[in-house]
């Protein structure tokens, strides 16, 4: 996991982060009932953290869910707008293309 950015404010905080893995076990909050596949998965994670007072009030967490299954081989990307990897990567790197097909 890599922190690309944060931003903080008065009753909150913003984060961006980029998460690199094998799928070698079983991750029942990601791919619930998917078997491990042995295959790399890259992907961009923001992160919305609430405030009230010294509290947590709320956190939202995001992902591209048919980026990671394509990766995993469980969509076909064909005639769809989907990436894989590579929506993930341009976080790290804004330079890079946006789509490769």
């Amino acid at each position: 996991m890599q922190s690309v950015s944060r931003t903080v404010g008065e009753d909150g905080v913003v984060e961006e982060l980029f998460i690199s893995f094998t799928h070698t076990t079983v991750i029942d909050w990601l791919l619930p009932g998917v078997a491990p596949t042995g295959k790399a998965v890259e992907m961009a994670v923001p992160v919305v953290v609430g405030f009230k007072g010294d509290k947590i009030s709320h956190e939202h967490i995001y992902w591209d869910q048919a980026g990671v299954l394509m990766q995993i081989g469980l969509l076909n990307p064909a005639g769809l707008p989907v990436t894989g990897a590579e929506s993930a990567r341009k976080v790290l790197d804004p330079k890079l293309p946006s789509r490769t097909f």
